[in-house]
Protein backbone atom coordinates (compact mmCIF):
# COMPACT_ATOMS: atom_id res chain seq x y z
CA UNK A 1 0.00 0.00 0.00
CA UNK A 2 0.99 3.45 -1.05
CA UNK A 3 1.63 5.96 1.73
CA UNK A 4 2.56 9.31 1.89
CA UNK A 5 4.65 11.11 5.26
CA UNK A 6 4.22 14.36 5.98
CA UNK A 7 7.01 16.06 8.25
CA UNK A 8 5.84 19.04 10.05
CA UNK A 9 8.52 22.04 10.51
CA UNK A 10 11.37 20.58 8.99
CA UNK A 11 14.03 22.01 6.65
CA UNK A 12 12.54 25.40 7.42
CA UNK A 13 15.54 27.87 7.62
CA UNK A 14 17.94 26.67 9.65
CA UNK A 15 16.38 24.43 11.89
CA UNK A 16 15.08 20.89 12.32
CA UNK A 17 17.40 19.95 8.71
CA UNK A 18 16.44 16.85 7.38
CA UNK A 19 18.36 15.38 4.89
CA UNK A 20 16.11 13.53 2.57
CA UNK A 21 19.04 11.19 0.84
CA UNK A 22 19.60 10.09 4.42
CA UNK A 23 15.68 9.60 5.32
CA UNK A 24 15.17 7.47 2.22
CA UNK A 25 18.26 5.59 3.00
CA UNK A 26 17.05 4.51 6.49
CA UNK A 27 13.39 4.15 5.34
CA UNK A 28 14.56 1.85 2.73
CA UNK A 29 16.66 0.04 5.30
CA UNK A 30 13.95 -0.21 7.82
CA UNK A 31 12.19 -2.45 5.16
CA UNK A 32 9.96 0.31 3.39
CA UNK A 33 9.86 -0.18 -0.80
CA UNK A 34 9.84 2.60 -3.32
CA UNK A 35 10.73 5.33 -1.33
CA UNK A 36 10.62 8.57 -2.99
CA UNK A 37 10.86 12.28 -1.81
CA UNK A 38 9.23 15.26 -2.99
CA UNK A 39 11.42 18.49 -2.49
CA UNK A 40 13.15 19.27 1.22
CA UNK A 41 10.18 19.89 3.11
CA UNK A 42 9.56 16.78 4.62
CA UNK A 43 7.31 14.86 1.75
CA UNK A 44 7.79 11.10 1.76
CA UNK A 45 5.79 8.61 -0.43
CA UNK A 46 6.74 4.46 0.87
CA UNK A 47 5.01 1.18 -0.02
CA UNK A 48 4.60 -0.66 2.66
CA UNK A 49 1.99 -3.07 3.94
CA UNK A 50 2.25 -1.60 8.15
CA UNK A 51 -0.53 1.02 9.58
CA UNK A 52 -0.12 4.57 9.17
CA UNK A 53 0.25 4.61 12.66
CA UNK A 54 3.20 2.52 12.62
CA UNK A 55 4.79 4.17 9.37
CA UNK A 56 4.51 7.67 11.59
CA UNK A 57 5.79 6.15 14.44
CA UNK A 58 8.72 4.55 12.30
CA UNK A 59 9.26 7.41 10.88
CA UNK A 60 9.29 10.36 13.33
CA UNK A 61 12.00 7.29 15.28
CA UNK A 62 14.13 7.27 12.48
CA UNK A 63 14.28 10.66 12.37
CA UNK A 64 15.09 10.83 16.27
CA UNK A 65 18.26 8.85 15.48
CA UNK A 66 19.56 9.85 12.45
CA UNK A 67 19.27 13.58 12.99
CA UNK A 68 18.59 13.95 16.78
CA UNK A 69 15.29 15.59 16.15
CA UNK A 70 11.55 15.33 17.19
CA UNK A 71 9.46 15.83 14.63
CA UNK A 72 5.88 14.92 14.15
CA UNK A 73 5.13 12.97 11.08
CA UNK A 74 1.21 12.26 9.12
CA UNK A 75 0.63 9.80 7.43
CA UNK A 76 -1.98 9.83 4.82
CA UNK A 77 -2.56 6.66 2.74
CA UNK A 78 -2.82 6.79 -1.31
CA UNK A 79 -6.62 6.39 -1.10
CA UNK A 80 -7.15 9.37 2.06
CA UNK A 81 -5.33 11.76 -0.37
CA UNK A 82 -6.96 10.68 -3.12
CA UNK A 83 -10.30 11.39 -0.98
CA UNK A 84 -8.59 14.76 -0.24
CA UNK A 85 -8.32 15.69 -3.62
CA UNK A 86 -11.91 14.77 -4.66
CA UNK A 87 -13.51 16.52 -2.13
CA UNK A 88 -11.57 19.91 -2.82
CA UNK A 89 -14.14 22.09 -1.25
CA UNK A 90 -12.22 25.25 -2.01
CA UNK A 91 -11.70 24.53 -5.92
CA UNK A 92 -14.06 26.95 -7.28
CA UNK A 93 -12.54 29.53 -5.71
CA UNK A 94 -9.00 28.70 -4.74
CA UNK A 95 -7.53 29.98 -8.24
CA UNK A 96 -3.58 29.70 -7.10
CA UNK A 97 -2.45 25.92 -5.98
CA UNK A 98 0.39 27.60 -4.07
CA UNK A 99 -2.04 30.29 -1.90
CA UNK A 100 -4.33 26.65 -1.42
CA UNK A 101 -3.67 24.80 1.55
CA UNK A 102 -4.14 22.09 3.27
CA UNK A 103 -3.42 21.11 7.11
CA UNK A 104 -3.26 17.50 7.38
CA UNK A 105 -3.85 16.38 11.16
CA UNK A 106 -3.42 13.66 13.02
CA UNK A 107 -6.89 13.39 14.56
CA UNK A 108 -10.01 15.36 13.90
CA UNK A 109 -9.81 18.96 15.66
CA UNK A 110 -12.13 20.07 18.86
CA UNK A 111 -15.11 22.01 17.69
CA UNK A 112 -13.82 25.23 19.28
CA UNK A 113 -10.85 25.19 17.89
CA UNK A 114 -12.75 25.19 14.30
CA UNK A 115 -15.10 27.61 15.29
CA UNK A 116 -12.07 30.30 15.96
CA UNK A 117 -10.15 29.31 12.84
CA UNK A 118 -13.70 30.08 11.41
CA UNK A 119 -13.97 33.34 12.52
CA UNK A 120 -10.10 33.91 11.69
CA UNK A 121 -11.02 33.56 7.57
CA UNK A 122 -10.85 37.63 6.64
CA UNK A 123 -11.73 39.25 3.35
CA UNK A 124 -12.15 36.68 0.99
CA UNK A 125 -9.74 33.88 2.99
CA UNK A 126 -11.77 30.97 2.72
CA UNK A 127 -11.78 27.91 5.76
CA UNK A 128 -13.68 24.24 5.71
CA UNK A 129 -12.79 21.59 8.00
CA UNK A 130 -13.44 17.85 7.20
CA UNK A 131 -12.63 15.06 9.39
CA UNK A 132 -8.94 15.49 9.61
CA UNK A 133 -8.39 18.31 6.94
CA UNK A 134 -8.28 21.71 6.99
CA UNK A 135 -8.38 23.72 3.73
CA UNK A 136 -7.76 27.04 3.98
CA UNK A 137 -7.79 29.71 0.59
CA UNK A 138 -5.27 32.80 1.25
CA UNK A 139 -5.67 34.64 -2.00
CA UNK A 140 -3.45 37.44 -0.82
CA UNK A 141 -0.98 35.46 0.32
CA UNK A 142 0.09 34.02 4.40
CA UNK A 143 1.85 36.87 4.94
CA UNK A 144 -0.49 38.70 7.04
CA UNK A 145 -3.65 35.96 7.59
CA UNK A 146 -4.07 35.41 11.16
CA UNK A 147 -6.07 32.20 9.99
CA UNK A 148 -2.57 31.22 8.71
CA UNK A 149 -0.39 32.49 11.53
CA UNK A 150 -3.28 30.15 13.68
CA UNK A 151 -2.77 26.96 11.16
CA UNK A 152 1.03 27.18 11.55
CA UNK A 153 1.24 27.02 15.07
CA UNK A 154 1.29 24.28 17.20
CA UNK A 155 -1.85 24.98 19.34
CA UNK A 156 -4.63 23.30 17.42
CA UNK A 157 -4.72 20.40 20.09
CA UNK A 158 -3.60 17.92 17.46
CA UNK A 159 -0.95 17.36 15.50
CA UNK A 160 -1.14 19.13 11.80
CA UNK A 161 1.17 19.87 8.86
CA UNK A 162 -0.10 21.98 5.87
CA UNK A 163 1.10 21.47 2.33
CA UNK A 164 -0.19 23.64 -0.42
CA UNK A 165 -2.42 22.59 -3.06
CA UNK A 166 0.17 21.99 -5.56
CA UNK A 167 2.17 19.30 -3.35
CA UNK A 168 -1.32 17.54 -2.36
CA UNK A 169 -1.45 16.62 -5.86
CA UNK A 170 2.03 16.13 -6.68
CA UNK A 171 1.75 14.14 -4.05
CA UNK A 172 -1.09 12.08 -4.95
CA UNK A 173 0.55 11.78 -8.26
CA UNK A 174 3.58 10.22 -6.57
CA UNK A 175 1.73 7.67 -4.66
CA UNK A 176 0.30 6.38 -8.00
CA UNK A 177 -2.63 8.72 -8.20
Amino acid sequence: MRQVVLLRGVNIGPRNRVSMPQLREALADAGYADVVTYVQSGNVVVTSRKAPARVASDCRRAIAELFGLDVAVVVRTREELARVVARNPLGEVATDPKRYQVSFLDAKPPHDVVARLEALAAGSERFVAIGKELYAWHPSGVARSKLWAALAVQSLGVTATARNWTTVTKLLELAGG
